[in-house]
């Protein structure tokens, strides 16, 4: 999906250490968790090149899913309705721990939200886990877009913290929760145009701003993270992903590949799935 980068804030760079506070609770970090850019590869198709160049690369199909896609900076899940229909978006998580290359940066965020699979705004909290020349460093966030990511300050995330996450919309606001352990946030948003047409479960590579450009980071090695209790409401029905109609989602470098995360198939309730760096 194209972003309109004249919507975006001029930012200068991200990481933590650039965070602009704005009061005792919350700052702003100049990340933007974008709506996904799909590319044209739905499951099955075949397109040149591939990894290293050679051969030809094939968009995966996730074995259960009503349907399979690639996009260039998210994986997991979406459930997909009308406009208007979504209400309701849950999910929890363990923090991993990353793999941290020995130089460079890299980053990864993990979340649950609503809109953005087939729109141009996202409603969404998580975390988001960043390598800076080998060391590792965690957060929690979340996000009106197209305002820039908030990040959550005094609230400590850790590798193997249990995250529970959710995002809700009653009469014009959206209203996003997060949890780790005792430690607990929500705050209230509106977001103009809001489409509320899809629901998702998401790892993400986040994108760098700096004036009106914008490019995604390189993801951060993170192994493997098992969404579990992951639930939606449409049409004020609630139910599992697989209880409504659901898109794999699998993170690929470009066109013509190679993965970058790729999620597995439902689990037998439809309410889990593990997503897995490749």
């Amino acid at each position: 999906m194209k972003t309109n980068l004249s919507k975006l804030l001029p930012v200068l760079l991200v990481g933590s250490a650039l965070f602009i506070a704005i009061n005792s609770a919350v700052s702003v970090a100049p990340t933007f968790f974008y709506p996904t850019q799909l590319i044209s590869l739905a499951n099955g198709h075949t397109s040149g090149g591939g990894k290293g160049g050679g051969g030809k690369f094939t968009c995966p199909t996730i074995p259960g899913a009503d349907s399979s896609t690639c996009s260039l900076n998210w994986s997991g899940y979406a459930d997909t309705g009308s406009s208007g229909s979504v209400t309701y978006v849950g999910g929890s998580w363990t923090v991993p721990t990353l793999s941290c290359p020995s130089s460079g940066t890299q980053y990864v965020a993990i979340w649950v939200g609503i809109d953005g699979y087939n729109s141009n705004t996202v409603e969404q909290t998580g975390v988001l886990g960043e390598c800076n020349n080998g060391a590792a460093s965690y957060s929690a966030w979340y996000e009106f877009y197209p305002s820039p990511s908030v990040t959550i300050t005094g609230f400590t995330v850790r590798p193997g913290d249990t995250i529970l996450a959710n995002v809700s919309f009653a009469n014009g606001v959206f209203t996003v929760k997060i949890q780790d352990g005792t430690q607990y946030f929500s705050t209230t948003g509106t977001v103009s145009n809001a489409a509320r047409s899809s629901a998702e479960w998401i790892i993400e590579r986040p994108a760098l701003c700096s004036a009106h450009h914008c490019s995604l980071t390189t993801l951060a090695p993170f192994g493997s993270v098992t969404f579990s209790s992951a639930t939606a409401t449409l049409n004020s029905v609630t139910g599992s992903i697989s209880g409504f109609t659901d898109v794999a989602i699998t993170m690929v470098a470009s066109s013509s590949g190679p993965v970058l995360a790729e999620p597995s198939s439902l689990s037998s309730g439809g309410s889990s799935f593990t997503d897995t760096y490749v």
